[in-house]
Formats: C-alpha cells, sequence, structure tokens
C-alpha cells in the first residue's frame, strides 16, 4: 500500500492519519493479509526504525479494530491477534508456533445456532480450532 491509499484508508475509516497511525498502517498492511500480535507489530516498528512503545501499538491496534479495519483474534484468553482480512471466516492455531492461519471461508459450516436473548442479534461467530503436529 501507498502512503496516500493508508491515508485514504485511514480518513474513511474516520481516523485521523496521524504519523504513528500511518506507520503502523504501513507496516500491517505492507504484506497482504496476515495476523499479528501487539509485541510483533512493536518489534516490526523498532526494526523499520519507527519510534513507538508498546501501548500505543495497543492503542492503535484497538482504534484499528474499531473502525473495522482489523479483526480481533483471542486464542485462550491470553493472546490476541489482529486480522488484516476482515472477511468473514474462521482460524486454525498452531499451537507449537503460537500463530494463527486462516481456513477458508467455505471451509467450515455453522449452524443451528441459538436464538440470541431478546433485543440482541448475532453479529459473528468466531471459531478458532487449536491444532498441532500429531503425536507420534
Amino acid at each position: 500500500m501507498t502512503v496516500g491509499s493508508v491515508r485514504s484508508m485511514l480518513r474513511e475509516a474516520g481516523l485521523r492519519p496521524t504519523r504513528q497511525r500511518l506507520a503502523l498502517a504501513e507496516i500491517l498492511y505492507a504484506k497482504g493479509n496476515r495476523h499479528v500480535s501487539a509485541e510483533q507489530l512493536h518489534e516490526e516498528a523498532l526494526t523499520a526504525r519507527v519510534p513507538v512503545s508498546l501501548a500505543t501499538v495497543y492503542n492503535t491496534l484497538h482504534q484499528f479494530t474499531e473502525a473495522g479495519l482489523l479483526r480481533e483474534v483471542a486464542v485462550d484468553g491470553t493472546k490476541t491477534y489482529f486480522d488484516t482480512n476482515t472477511s468473514d471466516h474462521h482460524h486454525f492455531f498452531i499451537e507449537t508456533a503460537n500463530s494463527v492461519i486462516d481456513i477458508p471461508g467455505d471451509g467450515l459450516v455453522i449452524g443451528d445456532l441459538p436464538a440470541p436473548p431478546e433485543d440482541m442479534e448475532i453479529v459473528r461467530v468466531d471459531v478458532v480450532v487449536r491444532v498441532r503436529p500429531k503425536q507420534r
């Protein structure tokens, strides 16, 4: 993505394109669809000589998520990854690598969901399938 397209994407999402948001968005989206933790993005930013604190990275990732630019993938309640692919899909969590990969959109069918509580609607269903190498 170019700086101009990143700037436009942020503006269209209702976010002011600050220097730090622009720099983090460029790092996030430069490699196509992927899953990153805040710590991974912070490390990539430091490697790219973008002076940013881990707290700012967390805040920015959450702002991007609230604006619909990222999708949050929670694993075990303690590990959170941010997905640049915001389409409807599910995930494999590879335990031995602490990494997340997409399950293709048609790779899992979910049916017979319970009725939501009164005055509520189902927004999305997230499935994380945990995998590891076969034990021999």
